[in-house]
């Protein structure tokens, strides 16, 4: 019985310790993220406007009552009665140029806000890895300063005892006292660099940040494919989601000049109406009860509105000025994000690769150098420089990798194409326990 509970407990406690991945993580902050919950309304309040639009081809009913109390006095004598009536007027729009306009900037819109959602989608995905990998990094930068710590205490203590025996300075002494005060330093600003990630990953999630699942020893940096930049470049002056969204704005702003325009035009209405009217006024001629009813067209035409029209104009059409600059930028801000994004996996799968042949250089070379002290011919300096030039291999080593699955993510999101499914490749790449 009691092996029985101790395995259950064990098993409890391994599953306590599975750490978070991307994933796990992406979707907690898909649920409780406000920038994106922000985007989701922002896209219902859009798709508002297309049955907005729709409305204005559509025909229109009023419906009216009033009912007065009359007193008049006039040289023939005094009179009191009473007035009522309802009237119930239908208007169809048979021509208005405006309205046709507007339902077609209508239609822009909804394409509009739809890109807009999938960018804001794209771009929490994006925020989510940056948090994640903000929080690995924080935590590898805080481990290296503490293994720093731990090496150089060992080499401040055999300073120390070096020196009590007469076999070393002390200036090997004060080095490495030196050393280890600044290493502590570092620690302290890497522990508080570490809980300032996490919060900003608990922002994120609107939770405790969970224990995460940490990169494995060896990541491989797959190259773009294709690989050509100019290929990708292409994709992403096609694909964009920001072009996207600028192209209808623009095609919005320019639908906008006919709108205004539109207000020099005549408009042609069919109406009908039907009324029913009380005079209690005899004197009236056919006081009492009225009834009518009508049908026709209506031809308006507002030939002059103090300059109002022309004004208009104008404002329209330098927004669409504005907007055609805003498209230029936008693509080619896409094209310079392609190009950074490609060069960034490219020179990042290489960085990756000598780095992590630094790392094992500077491994051997601390080897060799402690070798080298132990029989004389190095110095406890040496050791400490050894030392340090092999943490910071591994620290810069660390901020590649993840340098490194952030442009590869990026260069998928400039292109329009990043999904969830490309976090599930990421998390390959992590161990399933921190």
């Amino acid at each position: 019985m009691r092996k029985t509970l101790l395995a259950l407990a064990l098993s409890t406690l391994a599953v306590a310790a599975d750490a978070a991945n991307l994933s796990d993580v992406y979707r907690q902050a898909r649920k409780n993220d406000a920038i994106h919950a922000s985007a989701q309304a922002s896209y219902k309040a859009g798709l508002e406007r297309l049955p907005q639009g729709r409305a204005l081809q559509l025909p229109s009913v009023n419906l009216s009552a009033n009912l007065r109390q009359i007193d008049s006095d006039t040289s023939a004598g005094s009179k009191n009665y009473n007035t009522r009536g309802v009237t119930l007027a239908l208007t169809q729009p048979i021509y208005r140029k405006q309205n046709l306009e507007t339902l077609e900037q209508a239609k822009l819109q909804v394409q509009a806000v739809e890109a807009q959602l999938k960018l804001a989608e794209q771009d929490l995905i994006l925020r989510t890895a940056q948090a994640y990998f903000d929080v690995l990094l924080a935590q590898d930068n805080l481990a290296t300063a503490q293994s720093q710590k731990t090496a150089i205490a060992e080499q401040l203590a055999l300073a120390k005892k070096s020196f009590e025996v007469g076999a070393a300075t002390i200036v090997d002494t004060h080095e490495a006292q030196a050393r280890y005060d600044a290493t502590v330093a570092e620690e302290i600003a890497s522990r508080n660099n570490l809980d300032v990630k996490r919060r900003a990953l608990e922002k994120l999630i609107m939770a405790v940040a969970p224990p995460l699942a940490t990169l494995v020893d060896k990541v491989p940096v797959s190259l773009p494919e294709p690989n050509d930049m100019d290929a990708w470049v292409k994709q992403a002056r096609e694909n964009s989601l920001a072009v996207a969204v600028n192209q209808a704005l623009a095609e919005i702003a320019r639908r906008e000049v006919e709108r205004q325009r539109g207000g020099y035009l005549p408009t042609l209405d069919l109406t009908a109406s039907l009324s029913d009217s009380y005079s209690g006024n005899a004197a009236v001629l056919g006081g009492g009860d009225s009834r009518s009813a009508a049908v026709g067209f209506e031809l308006g035409w507002n030939l002059y509105q103090g300059g109002a029209t022309n004004s208009l104009v104008r404002e329209a059409v330098a927004n669409k000025e504005r907007a055609r600059f805003d498209l230029d930028n936008a693509t080619r801000q896409a094209e310079l994000d392609a190009r950074q994004s490609f060069l960034g996996v490219v020179s990042g799968a290489a960085r990756v690769s000598a780095l992590e042949q630094a790392v094992v250089s500077g491994k051997a070379q601390l080897r060799s150098t402690k070798l080298g002290q132990e029989v004389g011919v190095r110095t406890a300096v040496d050791v400490l420089n050894a030392q340090q030039l092999l943490y910071s291999a591994e620290r810069d080593l660390a901020l590649a990798r993840y340098t490194a699955l952030l442009n590869g993510l990026s260069l998928k999101a400039v292109t329009g194409g990043l999904v969830e499914a490309d976090l599930q490749a990421v998390d390959a790449l992590l161990r399933e326990k921190p």
